[in-house]
C-alpha cells in the first residue's frame, strides 16, 4: 500500500511508448484560439485580460532588453499552470511532479540568462559575485559561496515546483484514502475527513498557480540581474 501512493508519479506507457509527450502537448489543445472578428467571445476577452495583465506585471521592473522574454515567459507561466491545474483532475498525469522535466524548462533559461549577462554586461554580470565593501580576507571565500549560489539556482527552481506538488498530490490521496477506511466504521470522522479534503483540494489549486506564477517569477528576476 505504501508504495501504490507513488504509483501516480510513474510516468505512464502503452506498448512501451512513454505518454509523457501527449501530457504535454494536450494542454494546448485546450487554449481557445483567437478569431478574426472583431468582438470576440467572453472566454478570449478574459483569456487575453489576464496574460496581459500578468506580463505588464512581469515586465514592469525589467528594461527595454528585458521585453524580449515576454512571449516565453507568459507562454510558460499559462503552460505550467494548464499542467499543474489539469493534473488534479482524477486519473490525469502531472508532468510538473517529474524533477527531470522541471529541471529541463530551470537549465536552459537559467543558463540563458547568465549567459545574456555575460554577454552583454560582463563586468557587472562578474559583480555579482563580490558584494560591494567586502573586506579582503573574505573575498575568495564570498566567491565561492556566490558562485555556489550561482549555480544552484536553476536545482532550486526544479526541486521547488517538484516537491510542492508531489506533497500536495500525496496528502490528498493520503486523505482520500483515509475517507475511503472511515466511511463504513465512523462515518461521521469520514465525513469531517472529507470537508478537509475538499478544503485541501482548493488549497491545491491555489498552490498549482501559485508555483507556476513563482517559477517565472524567478526567472524573471534572474532576467532583471543581467539585462
Amino acid at each position: 500500500m505504501a508504495m501504490s501512493f507513488f504509483d501516480q508519479f510513474a510516468s505512464p506507457s502503452y506498448l512501451g511508448i512513454p505518454l509523457i509527450a501527449i501530457a504535454i502537448a494536450l494542454p494546448w489543445v485546450l487554449y481557445p484560439s483567437p478569431s478574426s472578428r472583431w468582438v470576440n467571445n467572453r472566454l478570449i476577452t478574459i483569456q487575453g485580460w489576464l496574460i496581459n495583465r500578468f506580463t505588464n506585471q512581469l515586465m514592469l521592473p525589467l528594461n527595454t532588453g528585458g521585453h524580449k522574454w515576454a512571449l516565453l515567459l507568459a507562454s510558460l507561466m499559462v503552460f505550467l499552470i494548464t499542467i499543474n491545474m489539469l493534473g488534479l483532475l482524477p486519473y490525469t498525469f502531472t508532468p510538473t511532479t517529474q524533477l527531470s522535466l522541471n529541471m529541463g524548462f530551470a537549465v536552459p533559461l537559467w543558463l540563458a540568462t547568465v549567459i545574456i549577462g555575460m554577454r552583454n554586461q560582463p563586468t557587472v554580470a562578474l559583480g555579482h559575485l563580490l558584494p560591494e565593501g567586502t573586506p579582503i580576507p573574505l573575498i575568495p571565500v564570498l566567491i565561492i559561496i556566490e558562485t555556489i549560489s550561482l549555480f544552484i539556482r536553476p536545482l532550486a527552481l526544479g526541486v521547488r515546483l517538484t516537491a510542492n506538488l508531489t506533497a500536495g498530490h500525496l496528502l490528498i490521496q493520503l486523505i482520500a484514502t483515509a475517507v475511503f477506511v472511515l466511511l463504513p466504521m465512523m462515518p461521521t470522522v469520514a465525513i469531517l475527513t472529507a470537508i478537509v479534503l475538499f478544503l485541501l483540494t482548493l488549497l491545491e489549486v491555489a498552490v498549482a498557480m501559485i508555483q507556476a506564477y513563482v517559477f517565472v517569477l524567478l526567472l524573471s528576476l534572474y532576467l532583471q540581474e543581467n539585462v
